[in-house]
């Protein structure tokens, strides 16, 4: 059988698990890729470090050259993180006249253009499955698939690890830093989670799918993002109490005012399956004008399911299938983008509002009030008497308002929490159906 030569740059979890099924399943790759995929390199920068998985002699290398100069080798998975020496090293292999494929969504959220316009005159192809939601094949749905449809929307929980986070909150009643140290304890969580938690990853990943659905051009510090790293376990209560779950949700809706995106802690109503994503998984919701509600559910990260899918990438461009897609998409062209980004303030939403207010008369009117003057329609109230009743006291208040914008909901919050009775701090959390 044909054979085609591979390699691996960076051989952390990820690259094991792509190690893993290229040696011990190639008669399965073979048998999707016509030939057999032949891992000839696998570039490390530390030979003695474990891996958890052992390679064939001659195979592990610290020397980049060993690929680059090697002209049998075709395609290279290029697994390393962070945006340098990654850029570098794509840029390396395209002039190698190497194809590439990565799981980096960080390196082409921020580099995507210029990569892939250094791909195009080189010839040569980017393939990244793996950059979105791990092992679900979003990537491909929404580039291929959906290629009759003009997509309508994009709702998705793309981070396992705030899922994980915000599940045991809900579930086991744990605070936020409870539930942070236990999915660091099982690796769903890294040393550092500050681009997971707080919203980082998920916009990322939302500026790859809106530029593969919508065309959008938009850098992924310019999508509106809240994270979970201030949730607090009193909210996910209320959110139960009114019939809802709360989950860090990525969101693209197109509309005739525009592409509207953001990232943000979202009450979603039970029921609604995105409401219903536990523990370290990841859901995309997508609807299309002609294919109508579709919902894409699994293992957004970790070892098999990411590996999955890389492979599934090496074997599409070791067969052709991915250079033809690469061509004919031209992604990240310097195309004029066909839609325009809704601006931040103009997007509209149903919103959850949290205040902490003193237990005394006229204080509801105060809020009213404002809420009146911004034209934010109250949908529902909750405000629990407390136990034990002291005078003086201050009591929490939910409020649930009707659809109206997020410059004049955020405006309502910022005279709201001017008043003297009202203490503490406030909360502002959107709220889909």
């Amino acid at each position: 059988m044909e054979k085609t030569k591979v390699a691996i740059v960076g051989l952390g979890t990820v690259g094991a698990g792509v190690a893993r099924l290229l040696l011990e399943h190639g008669d399965r790759t073979a048998r999707h890729a016509g030939r057999t995929l032949w891992l000839e390199k696998a570039v490390v920068r530390d030979l003695k470090k474990s891996r958890g998985y052992d390679l064939p002699s001659g195979v592990i290398t610290t020397d980049l050259n060993e690929v680059l100069k090697n002209p049998d080798i075709q395609v290279v998975a290029q697994l390393v993180g962070g945006l340098e020496p990654a850029r570098t090293i794509m840029l390396q292999l395209l002039e190698a006249g190497k194809d590439v494929v990565t799981a980096n969504k960080a390196l082409l959220a921020e580099h995507g253009p210029e990569l892939f316009d250094r791909a195009r005159a080189l010839g040569r192809c980017i393939a990244f499955e793996a950059a979105v939601a791990g092992g679900i094949p979003i990537i491909t749905n929404v580039s291929q698939c959906f290629s009759a449809n003009q997509v309508l929307s994009l709702h998705g929980i793309l981070n396992g690890t705030s899922n994980f986070i915000v599940s045991q909150m809900d579930e086991q009643g744990w605070s936020y830093d409870a539930a942070l140290k236990e999915a660091q304890r099982l690796g769903f969580a890294e040393a550092d989670p500050a681009m997971d938690v707080d919203g980082t990853d998920a916009a990322q990943k939302l500026a790859i799918l809106a530029h593969l659905a919508f065309g959008a051009r938009i850098r992924w510090n310019q999508i509106p993002r809240v994270g979970i790293d201030s949730l607090d376990a009193i909210d996910l209560r209320f959110a139960k109490e009114l019939g809802y779950r709360i989950k860090l949700i990525a969101a693209a809706q197109l509309t005739s005012a525009g592409l509207e995106l953001s990232v943000s802690p979202t009450l979603i109503r039970i029921g609604n399956p995105l409401a219903e994503v536990r523990a370290n998984y990841n859901a995309i919701r997508v609807v299309g004008d002609a294919v109508g509600d579709l919902f894409f559910h699994g293992q957004g990260a970790g070892q098999m399911p990411t590996a999955s899918a890389v492979v599934a990438d090496m074997i599409d461009t070791a067969v052709g299938r991915a250079p033809i897609t690469f061509r004919t998409l031209e992604l990240w062209s310097n195309r004029e983008s066909p839609v325009s980004i809704r601006p931040d303030d103009d997007l509209p939403g149903r919103y959850y509002m949290r205040f902490q207010v003193a237990d005394q008369p006229g204080v509801m009117a105060k809020l009213t009030a404002i809420l009146g003057e911004q034209k934010l329609s109250i949908a529902s109230i909750i405000q629990h008497e407390p136990l034990p009743r002291v005078q003086g006291s201050s009591v929490q208040l939910v409020i649930m308002t009707h659809e109206a914008s997020e410059g004049a909901a955020r405006t309502a919050v910022e005279r709201i929490m001017s008043l003297s009775v009202v203490s503490g701090d406030s909360v502002r959390m959107r709220v889909m159906e």
